[in-house]
């Protein structure tokens, strides 16, 4: 995160699994239902007060008045015990009005108070249980997923950009130590590890062994180096994408087996420069890295009626082209007629337009290498 704080200080914090929509503290919980449960009591006794006249107190009543008289205390005894259940007796309704105040206010007010007992109960029993199968199952199904490490503005920005081409949200663990970063990461519906990522148990946790692609993006450098060389022990064959805010470290962060670096700061500069110099061209280079509007840069397959012919033919305006783990500008000798199994990088509309179709986007078939 941007403003992540050292990992000296990240260590000290204990690592913990935190899903998304997490439920409410139980004692938040049981706080407002005593609440609800004192309001229908209170409920209860004032509809007794209000109609004494029809009940009968068999311990009050004398010859002169048998049915007795019905106190605030006489209301409240009778209100605990027949919201209990308890029933002894010694106060019953008697008039009509009272007995059918009992029947279709009172009932139902004794199965709601019942109900948030019970409810309650049962919610500070199992809740802590139900966490724990979140995360055991949460654990069995995640596999081929996304490890973020760092959620400041680069892993939000990254997050956002997988998330728009198409990845599951449950396919995404955020590793950070912050509290804030926790909040957003919930907010944004997404499982998270607290904890320093340059130890080995929070990688674990985070299921970093069995992931896809992990994107390394902290405050610091020193950081990134050190989870990217944790990381590569744990999982030899994950693609690793880490940022690094200063040119001379990227060296060693490659070396350290990131698969790709990007240089936060030289990157930065590059477009502030660009904008400078054209702003026109800063404005297309700003489009060209922002999603869901104008132009985007995507990676696609190519098509079988696109096998043969040269890259500067096709609809897609095609910048490089991807043949045998290697890319070449389009201009390239090399590519000068496209094969099968090439990949194409392209500048294309970012939402189809009638008159700038978008190839490979309509279930066309594709030039795969192994066909034909």
């Amino acid at each position: 995160m941007d403003d992540q704080p050292t990992r000296d200080a990240a260590a000290q914090a204990p690592s913990r699994i935190a899903l998304p929509e997490r439920p409410r503290s139980p004692w938040w919980q049981l706080g407002r239902r005593l609440l609800a449960a004192f309001a229908i009591m209170a409920g209860t006794v004032l509809l007794v007060m209000i109609d004494h006249t029809g009940y009968r107190d068999a311990g009050d009543a004398t010859a002169a008045d048998p049915f007795g008289d019905v106190s605030v205390v006489d209301a409240i005894y009778y209100t605990t015990v027949t919201l209990s259940t308890t029933g002894y007796g010694d106060i019953a309704p008697v008039s009509d009005q009272a007995r059918l105040v009992n029947a279709f206010v009172i009932t139902p007010a004794r199965i709601a108070f019942l109900v948030l007992l019970i409810g309650t109960t049962l919610e500070v029993l199992a809740q802590r249980g139900r966490e724990m199968f979140r995360i055991a199952r949460w654990r069995k199904h995640m596999s081929h997923h996304v490890v973020v490490i760092g959620y400041g503005t680069k892993g939000r920005s990254a997050v956002d950009t997988l998330v728009n081409n198409g990845l599951d949200r449950e396919h995404v663990v955020v590793v950070d130590p912050s509290p804030d970063a926790l909040a957003e990461a919930h907010a944004d519906h997404l499982a998270v590890v607290t904890g320093d990522a340059t130890r080995r148990d929070v990688l674990r946790r985070a299921g970093v062994a069995t992931a896809d692609q992990i994107i390394i993006t902290t405050a610091r450098d020193d950081t990134n180096v050190l989870a990217t060389l944790t990381v590569r022990q744990l999982n030899p064959d994950a693609f690793i994408v880490a940022a690094v805010r200063e040119q001379e470290n990227a060296p060693l962060i490659r070396q350290s087996g990131a698969d790709s670096v990007i240089i936060s700061a030289d990157a930065v500069g590059r477009l502030l420069g660009l904008s400078a110099l054209s702003p026109t061209l800063g404005t297309v280079m700003e489009d060209l890295l922002t999603y869901g509007d104008g132009l985007e840069v995507a990676e696609r397959e190519l098509l079988v009626a696109e096998v043969g012919v040269p890259p500067q033919s096709l609809p897609d305006q095609v910048i490089a082209v991807v043949r045998d783990e290697r890319v070449y500008r389009y201009f390239d000798p090399v590519v000068t007629l496209l094969a099968r199994g090439d990949r194409l990088v392209v500048v294309r509309p970012a939402k189809e337009l009638p008159w700038a179709p978008r190839p490979g986007t309509h279930n066309e078939e594709f030039a795969s290498e192994d066909e034909g």
